[in-house]
């Protein structure tokens, strides 16, 4: 296949046609990428983050623009859209505004004379493989830290965000971007894996599912490449019995309803204290009839469509057996009539170890409850997940919030909060929810040198 074609979610209907990239292209454009590191590496840090700044600003003057193109790619409501956008140039401003301190040299203890010190340097050419649930955030995150260590950048975004990630390519290069640096490929499949075997590229970070990260993870190993991978999540939200319960509604409806529950690190397994479950789960339903689907285009909209038909077929079939295996639903779970990706927010609760919904992810608008007789049973629920991205737990002792944090098996622990991304805060998981950390100090250094000079 040399062509493929996007498609809107809201309507079912071809947006635009694309062409791959030839082998030759993608070839020289693995080439620029390569020969453009030794003069960005080198060119004045202050140069560096200075283009950072300019992609930030770009990022808010075309914020309508950016936010109009994801609704329509993938369905977006467009306000938060714009958030998404806003959260992006952000990233962009904490590595500009950061990188000297950032960069700094670390100096070292030297017991037997001299001096010693680690100073951070850029490795070359890095790909980065985007997902289409944040098309300009998970971006951001990927290319800002690279960029400003001084990393030039190969970007294969999701083909059905193809258009958004021009978007982003034409900002790059609006802001001034050296020829080299940011190159985009449209490629497919067995590309990606040539440009993980080329020896010009030095390392990859997928943002994407566990299949593809078991992929990635292979082709880079087997050509000794450093990979970030940020996968699935299946989050547990736990409420104990002394939460605040109307604080913890309002963060479990838009923990998982926003962005129609498409989200790595959406609140997706409520796990309710039985002392306070009866309450919570007829304010989580009264609260999430609310959530009424519209147009992703229409300001006023909170759940828009899923991203695609397929992401819809798979989240009805693992409600549809959960139900059928004797799970309750409580409100939502069927697949509406008209055009689009289109699916209701769902709330399930009696899931269990041999249903689908219990140890899957449920990448869509769809809150399973649980019932704990206890907080160690709560714990357990939590960490019955082969996933360990982020978590949430409310209570309103500080003590027992840290308590509980320190025993789930997750990468990320809202304490009465929801993971929300920040570009100082580090984002990762453990066990299959990934390998390495983003943002922050962490995820600069995840592509870097670490080198040592030692002084004598």
């Amino acid at each position: 296949m040399t062509t493929y074609q996007t498609v809107n979610p809201r309507t079912g209907e071809p947006i635009a046609e694309y062409t791959l990239l030839t082998s030759d292209a993608t070839d020289a454009a693995v080439a620029r990428a390569a020969d453009a590191h030794e003069s960005w590496s080198h060119t004045p840090l202050e140069k560096r983050a200075a283009l950072l700044s300019r992609i930030a600003e770009l990022h808010r003057e075309r914020k309508a623009e950016l936010a109009h193109t994801v609704a329509v790619e993938m369905g977006k409501p467009v306000t938060q859209a714009e958030g998404e956008i806003e959260l992006a140039a952000s990233i962009f401003d904490y590595y500009a505004d950061n990188a000297a301190q950032l960069l700094a040299d670390e100096e070292l203890d030297v017991s037997d004379g001299g001096r010693a010190l680690v100073r951070t340097r850029s490795i070359g050419a890095i790909l980065g493989i985007m997902p289409w649930n944040f098309p300009v955030y998970q971006v951001a995150r990927f290319i800002a830290p690279n960029l400003v260590l001084g990393n030039t950048i190969l970007l294969k975004h999701a083909r059905s965000c193809t258009q958004t990630g021009l978007n982003i390519a034409s900002i790059v290069t609006d802001a001034g971007a050296p020829e080299g640096i940011y190159e985009n490929l449209l490629v497919s499949s067995d590309q990606i894996a040539d440009v993980i075997a080329d020896p010009r590229v030095q390392g990859v970070s997928l943002t994407g599912s566990e299949e593809a990260g078991r992929t990635v993870a292979a082709q880079a190993g087997k050509h000794l490449k450093k990979c970030v991978l940020e996968l699935g999540g299946s989050d547990p939200f736990i409420v104990l019995a002394d939460a605040d319960i109307q604080a913890a509604l309002d963060l479990a409806e838009t923990g998982r309803f926003n962005n129609a529950g498409q989200a790595c690190t959406a609140a997706k397994r409520f796990i309710v204290h039985r002392d306070v479950y009866d309450d919570f789960l007829a304010g989580f339903v009264e609260r999430t009839q609310k959530w009424v689907a519209g147009d992703p285009l229409d300001s006023s909209t909170k759940l828009g469509p899923m991203a695609s038909s397929s992401g819809r077929q798979e989240l009805a079939e693992q409600v549809d057996e959960a139900v059928a295996s004797g799970a309750t639903l409580h409100v939502g779970g069927t697949v509406p009539e008209g055009p689009g990706a289109y699916y209701p927010a769902t709330i399930l609760s009696g899931v269990t170890p041999e249903m689908r919904a219990y140890g899957e992810e449920l990448f869509g608008p769809v809150a399973v409850v649980f019932k704990a007789d206890s907080i160690d049973e709560a714990i357990r629920l939590a960490n019955d997940s082969r996933f360990g991205l982020g978590s949430s737990v409310f209570t309103q002792n500080p003590e027992l919030a840290n308590d509980v944090a320190d025993r789930l098996e997750a990468g990320m622990v809202g304490l009465n909060s929801l993971i929300r991304s920040k570009a100082n805060l580090p984002f990762g998981g453990v066990k299959a929810s990934g390998i390495g950390r983003e943002l922050g100090r962490l995820g600069l250094d995840e592509f870097a040198n670490k080198k040592l000079h030692r002084i004598a």
